[in-house]
């Protein structure tokens, strides 16, 4: 639906629209407009009007009548002098030329104006309707205050409107005291795909990258990261906090966690892990030892090891307690009555068999393994020669050191 089709204006026009009082008298033009957030999320609250050297501050329910051949005309006459207040976003200074992000869309955009509908009840106001951002947006910007708006109007009807309606508009504030005071949220981002969250996240300034990272869940925020560059990475986790990084670290697998760690330099790095939860805490650290280039620094050291004496039902229900560790599961491993893994059993094997038989009946003729040590080339050819989910990575007597996956071959070579 386009604005169109309703009683609306631009805050372009806004912009100069004469001010009357009860005698039809102007008092000024129009400078700005205001939304207060805690108050109303879209409700225009105030517009403030240059009067002389000063501005005075307009309430909306001072306000009879708007419109775009009338301008504004009073009720109320009771004015006064406009002050800062950090609870107001002001459309002109803080969204106009400003980065947003487009939540339906899932992309960054810079906006060109702003479309107000004008509500008309006991009295008019305007609520915002839609962020411009398209052709139609910056042919007003460049003709604003030269050419009547009723003829830009004509002029820009056979263009194709390009805006977002507001409630799916996110805005980015970097200060934090100003987030809650003008009552930004960015619930709507947690629900985005952690790769579209993560392309967000590079189209966004240093400032801004850290100011969404910082401030939504730390579970949504290690997911996306996680999908970032490790550069990037590297740079929204030193902008943050020691501790707010730590928090988003926890939530990341341990072999992501020592990827993006690792990139950090050493200070920093040791400033996040004294910050962090003890039980990812070892892992990390073991995987750090490693180089980023062989078998051990690839792998991921949360798998799912098994007796090999374990019947297919006692492993479903193993399974079901590592739900956590699905999604990322392939393979379960098999080890003997000290440790040592002796078999492999794909997931798909388990839907073949009744719930009595033994796992190791399950198990694959042959075990394809590799050591910590090897380089990161012979491990891309192993899982290209037969074709592998998952890889285990054993240590020499045997036991598990981890397991390297498809996802981390192919990220390995994304990023060659």
């Amino acid at each position: 639906m386009t604005a169109d089709k309703f009683d609306f204006l631009f805050f372009t026009e806004t912009l100069g629209m004469p001010v009357y009082d009860l005698k039809h008298r102007r008092i000024g033009r129009v400078k700005d407009a205001a939304i207060v957030p805690l108050i109303h999320p879209a409700r225009v609250d105030r517009f403030l009007v240059g009067a002389g050297a000063s501005w005075l501050s307009v309430r909306y329910d001072q306000i009879a009548s708007i419109s775009l051949s009338d301008g504004i005309k009073l009720s109320n006459e009771k004015l006064y002098p406009y002050h800062s207040d950090e609870y107001m976003l002001r459309i002109g200074r803080d969204l106009l030329d400003q980065q947003i992000i487009d939540v339906n869309g899932r992309k960054v955009v810079r906006v060109n104006d702003v479309t107000f509908e004008i509500k008309h009840e006991e009295r008019d106001f305007l609520v915002v309707l839609e962020v411009d951002v398209g052709i139609r947006s910056i042919l007003r910007r460049l003709t604003q205050g030269v050419v009547p708006p009723k003829w830009v109007r004509k002029v820009q009807r056979p263009i194709e409107p390009n805006s977002i309606r507001w409630e799916f508009c996110n805005i980015v504030e970097a200060d934090p005291l100003r987030r809650l005071r003008l009552n930004i949220s960015h619930d709507k981002l947690e629900l985005l795909h952690p790769a579209d969250l993560a392309d967000i996240v590079e189209e966004l300034g240093p400032a801004e990258r850290e100011a969404i990272m910082g401030t939504i869940d730390s579970e949504v925020a290690a997911e996306a990261l996680s999908e970032i560059d490790p550069r990037m990475q590297a740079s929204i986790l030193e902008g943050l906090e020691p501790e707010v990084a730590a928090d988003i670290v926890d939530e990341m697998s341990p072999d992501q966690a020592a990827d993006a760690l690792g990139e950090l330099e050493d200070e920093t790095s040791a400033e996040i892990l004294d910050e962090m939860e003890s039980e990812p805490l070892e892992d990390v650290k073991e995987l750090l030892e490693y180089d980023e280039h062989t078998a051990g620094g690839m792998m991921n050291t949360e798998a799912i090891v098994l007796p090999e004496e374990t019947t297919l039902d006692t492993a479903m229900k193993r399974l079901r307690e590592h739900e956590d560790l699905l999604e990322n599961t392939h393979v379960l491993f098999l080890a003997d009555s000290i440790g040592k893994i002796t078999g492999a059993v794909p997931l798909a094997r388990l839907f073949l068999a009744d719930g009595a038989t033994q796992m190791k009946d399950l198990s694959l003729d042959r075990l394809i393994s590799t050591t910590p040590g090897e380089r990161e080339s012979r491990v891309t050819e192993l899982f290209d020669k037969y074709n592998l989910l998952a890889l285990p990575v054993l240590q020499e007597d045997g036991t598990l050191a981890g397991v390297i996956t498809a996802d981390d071959v192919i990220s390995v070579l994304r990023h060659r």
